[in-house]
């Protein structure tokens, strides 16, 4: 730990930290004061917002209490899903008993933001499963939700598993629902998949849509700096050997230049409310736009079922 603590102070902005993202993995298995002990290496700016994924299964209310204590703002539980059987086709093994638990410990801790993470679309989940899981969801007023469908990633079991693949129309019709249950809780979309009551929105998250600068820490963590995109190395012990040996534990990195930082600023920003300006689109000389953006002040955002087929839209930047 005295390792990774140093390397943490020593990589940090001087200037101060504005957020904090503990996240991968789970890393409410860490013990709180180890976790906090790496959070008081950072010089963390005034209002830093730091964030804490976790396990529904792996908190308590002294785990939340050190937390706090040490100057966590945000905790994202990893819900996934409130029906056991899809929990169950998803490899996830907390109850979800345990969610409205967790959601209580960390109130009663004093963590004002609550984010809850889902996933739609796994193998045997109807809609009335995710119409389910998304009411209780809802009923917990968190005031951050995640809502992402369930994808394929290469070399996974996943991916050598067609039958459990998920079908693109049922996560249509999952979205949709997701997003008028949502906002008929006062729950606003800022991102594709994020929703948040109004001054909720996580700011670290912010960060990557607008293409900001942040540093990566701990294994298989991604940084990006003026430009310069790296990752570390990807298991626990080649991470922790390179720090201790006093080397770089980073595995690669890509440098941008100045018209892939555009576009990919361009395709990113589109992904949010803020949306593009109108010029980046050609909206009026493509019919297969209409419908799919939609005119605020001089900034082009993508309506519902522009969401759907966010991908496409993107291929029509300029």
């Amino acid at each position: 730990m005295r390792h990774i603590t140093t390397t943490v102070a020593a990589r940090s902005d001087p200037r101060g930290v504005t957020s904090v993202f503990f996240g991968g993995g789970t890393p409410s298995l860490l013990a709180g004061d180890q976790l906090v002990r790496i959070l008081a290496a950072l010089p963390l700016a005034p209002g830093a917002e730091v964030t804490v994924e976790a396990n529904p299964d792996t908190v308590s209310p002294e785990l939340f209490a050190t937390y706090v204590d040490g100057g966590v703002t945000r905790v994202s539980l990893g819900v996934q899903s409130m029906v056991p059987h899809v929990l169950a086709a998803l490899g996830r093994t907390h109850d979800p008993a345990n969610v409205e638990r967790a959601v209580d410990w960390a109130r009663a801790a004093g963590l004002e933001d609550v984010n809850l993470d889902l996933i739609y679309g796994a193998v045997g989940e109807s809609v009335a499963d995710w119409s389910a899981t998304v009411d209780r969801a809802v009923a917990l007023e968190p005031t951050h939700i995640s809502a992402y469908g369930l994808t394929v990633e290469a070399g996974t079991p996943l991916a050598a598993d067609p039958v459990r693949h998920p079908d693109d129309d049922d996560q249509a019709d999952k979205y949709l629902l997701a997003t008028e249950r949502f906002a008929a809780a006062g729950l606003a979309w800022y991102e594709i998949s994020n929703w948040a009551r109004p001054g909720h929105p996580c700011r670290h998250n912010q960060l990557y849509w607008e293409q900001g600068d942040y540093l990566a820490f701990g294994a298989a963590a991604h940084g990006h700096l003026d430009g310069v995109r790296w990752w570390n190395l990807r298991t626990p012990e080649r991470y922790i050997e390179a720090v201790r040996r006093g080397e770089e534990p980073e595995a690669g990195r890509e440098v941008l230049d100045a018209a892939t930082r555009d576009q990919e600023r361009l395709q990113l920003l589109l992904r949010t409310d803020a949306g593009v300006d109108v010029g980046a689109l050609p909206v009026g000389g493509d019919p297969s736009l209409e419908g799919l953006v939609e005119r605020r002040g001089d900034r082009w955002v993508l309506t519902v079922p522009g969401r759907l087929l966010a991908n496409e839209v993107a291929l029509r930047l300029s």
